[in-house]
């Protein structure tokens, strides 16, 4: 078992300054310096247009490009190089695993990935400028890979594949402008059908009302189902679907054949985070294991997050915080099993 934490970032105010504040954070951290060192091993297998990209989050995100701007200026950063690591469109994407199960008032979701690609931050930031606040942890810093907003909106994400790539954004940047930008699920629909995508990824939505939506999305079409339950293969798109699906449909089958038992939110939570009731997955080395397991109420406005297996949630009440008051949490802790390093807490993750 090893010892895990992700630390808790709190901000109120305006885009470019939250952008400064987070380039301040990570000036010297291990997640900037191993970013850095993997790039040099790693050649990109995409492009980057300065003015390409910043014409398409004037169109979906423009806030968003001030914190760029902003991170881009802490680090004292040309912007090519702000948008290579933060910014989130026309990026590869490896595979992973990740399961998600709603009921009326609930989305609970593991986050499945590999180690060396987790940065530890837990996210809480109301802009002053435009954009709903939004709750949730972080990934490449200005992604969102769950998380809930003001309004009560809910989203997570589930890979599918990566096959044939298109001009678009990464998942972790699509969840951030669905939480920020949208105030329900139809509003959420829409934009996923309109935004472009760069991977094919699975989007669940759920808001105060009840309704929850699952959007099939790639680079070429999108689809909207409804259902509560969603692992890492497509059920309408099925001709995008990878060759290997075993463990994906072992995962939805447990789900299926459990949620008779599940009574309540912390019923469901159980279910995903017990290491031994088949959701909760172990294949960190595969890229697929699960790192956190995160719940969200969007009636209430409360989240749940655990690092790791076999935990108890720590609760943010988020409705409280709306009103002005923080948490009195700096880190999560918890121990994920597996003795692979994590980019944010160790030197030389390659």
């Amino acid at each position: 078992m090893q010892k895990i934490y992700s630390d808790v970032l709190q901000f109120r105010g305006n885009h470019f300054d939250f952008g400064y504040e987070q380039g301040k954070l990570l000036k010297g951290s291990y997640t900037l310096e191993n970013r850095k060192k993997q790039w040099k091993i790693r050649r990109p297998h995409f492009s980057l247009d300065v003015q390409e990209t910043k014409s398409v989050f004037q169109q979906y995100a423009p806030a968003i490009w001030e914190e760029l701007n902003g991170i881009g200026e802490a680090l004292e950063l040309p912007m090519k190089d702000v948008l290579l690591d933060f910014g989130g469109y026309r990026l590869e994407y490896v595979k992973s695993g990740c399961s998600i199960f709603t009921g009326d008032d609930f989305m609970i979701r593991n986050y499945d990935y590999h180690p060396k690609t987790y940065e530890g931050r837990f996210v809480i930031y109301q802009p002053t400028d435009q954009g709903y606040a939004v709750i949730g942890p972080s990934q490449r810093i200005t992604g969102r890979m769950d998380g809930m907003n003001e309004k009560g909106l809910a989203m997570g994400y589930n890979f599918m594949h990566r096959k044939k790539p298109g001009d678009g954004f990464i998942c972790n940047m699509i969840g951030r402008i669905v939480l920020e930008t949208c105030a329900d699920v139809d509003e959420a629909v829409a934009l996923l059908r309109e935004i472009p995508h760069r991977h094919s990824f699975s989007y669940t939505v759920l808001d105060p009302s009840g309704k929850t939506r699952i959007v099939e999305a790639t680079p070429r079409t999108t689809q909207v189902r409804e259902s509560h339950l969603c692992t890492n293969h497509f059920e309408m798109l099925t001709d995008e679907n990878r060759y290997h699906l075993t463990d994906s449909k072992k995962r939805l089958a447990v789900m299926e054949e459990q949620e008779s038992q599940i009574g309540n939110a912390y019923d469901a939570f159980r279910l995903l985070n017990d290491s031994d009731r088949g959701v909760f997955s172990h294949e960190y080395k595969n890229w697929s294991g699960t790192i956190h397991t995160s719940a969200y109420f969007p009636r209430e406005k409360k989240a749940w997050f655990a690092i790791g297996g076999d935990r108890e949630p720590v609760v943010f009440d988020f409705a409280k915080w709306l009103r002005g008051e923080n948490s009195h949490l700096a880190k999560i802790v918890g121990e994920v099993d597996t003795d692979l390093p994590f980019v944010h807490m160790q030197p030389n993750v390659r």
